[in-house]
């Protein structure tokens, strides 16, 4: 498995910053090595911990009632309660390989205001459409309805209880980036 990350060298510009290739089987030490020329390190191992997610991008996103939108993300969009911290403080959730944790609202961290786009997180599913429906039928606020792209990509997007978007992709097909525009500056082979 090969996940992408940013990874910028300490005192680098942000214009310096180069992707770093990560191999990891799940729940063993993730072994970094990096592929920025400005970066003094090999490379790194990150060690294995029960207590946070074997993942490499962990994101942190904010709800006033965590344990309502665990409950919300869990009916909506099928993710997977790994780890429950406090009562209401923090949960960390299982998405497909991936992982997200949820944190309580306080004075400095709070949810996006609505109608004010901060960010977007996309899932990677096996059927966006099937995906969709279930949370359609679960009552989430959906954005956009599944469209094919020229990309490959089957997407959708949908706004969970506390407003974060989520989009979610299913791969129709594997198309060269230079037919759709875009440039591949890096292959993953």
């Amino acid at each position: 498995m090969a996940i992408l990350a940013d990874h910028v060298s300490e005192g680098a510009s942000s214009d310096l910053t180069r992707s770093v290739r990560v191999f990891a089987p799940v729940n063993q030490n993730i072994r970094i090595a990096p592929l920025c020329t400005y970066c003094s390190m090999e490379t790194w191992t990150v060690k294995s911990n029960r207590s946070i997610p074997p993942v490499t991008v962990i994101p942190v996103l904010i709800y006033p009632d965590v344990r309502q939108a665990v409950e919300w993300l869990g009916q909506a969009f099928g993710f997977k309660e790994r780890l429950q911290i406090g009562e209401n403080h923090r949960a960390q959730l299982k998405v497909g390989d991936g992982a997200v944790i949820l944190a309580e609202a306080s004075s400095n961290r709070r949810p996006p205001n609505p109608g004010e786009l901060t960010h977007q997180i996309m899932v990677r599913v096996e059927d966006a459409s099937a995906h969709y429906q279930q949370a359609h039928d679960f009552g989430a606020r959906i954005l956009m309805d599944p469209t094919d792209f020229p990309y490959g990509e089957r997407q959708y997007v949908a706004e969970d209880l506390a407003g974060h978007q989520w989009v979610f992709t299913e791969t129709l097909a594997d198309v060269d980036p230079n037919d759709w525009g875009g440039l591949l500056k890096e292959s993953e082979d």
